[in-house]
């Protein structure tokens, strides 16, 4: 399965990825009417301090412990091995957030949680993360 990658050797720190994953899950065609102004809730997000920045997004694990502790069943793995959210079922909870040893689930705007799905509901071929970075510090590959 392809999943996104980060080289923090690479990275600047920009965070230009996660403004292209709010606008890529805004449901907007305007990226200015969709973010400007607006609190963003982007799927990754750039972490790090001055010597080293890297970008946070879901690994899509093997064995997915957020899964198994979701009480609600919202989290799901697909036979391609892509781990999801049903919005519908999630009730907030967080138990998702707290176990996930990567940090990359948080929550939405509306209370929901939230994570990568690699823009496969919005988009066609790569990520947005991946088609927005400038130094391309973040690659949607097979390893």
């Amino acid at each position: 399965m392809k999943r996104v990658y980060v080289n923090e050797k690479w990275c600047l720190g920009c965070h230009l990825c996660e403004y292209n994953c709010a606008f890529a899950n805004s449901g907007c065609d305007d990226m200015v009417k969709a973010l400007k102004g607006k609190d963003i809730y982007p799927r990754i997000k750039v972490e790090g301090d001055d010597k080293i920045t890297y970008a946070v997004s879901c690994r899509h694990c093997t064995d997915p412990i957020c899964v198994r502790s979701c009480i609600s069943g919202a989290l799901s793995k697909s036979e391609d091995g892509m781990v999801s959210i049903d919005k519908n079922k999630c009730i907030g909870c967080l138990t998702c957030v707290l176990v996930c040893p990567y940090g990359a689930i948080s929550q939405d705007e509306t209370g929901a949680v939230q994570k990568c799905e690699l823009c496969l509901r919005n988009s066609s071929g790569e990520p947005a993360c991946v088609k927005g970075c400038p130094n391309r510090a973040i690659v949607y590959e097979e390893r």
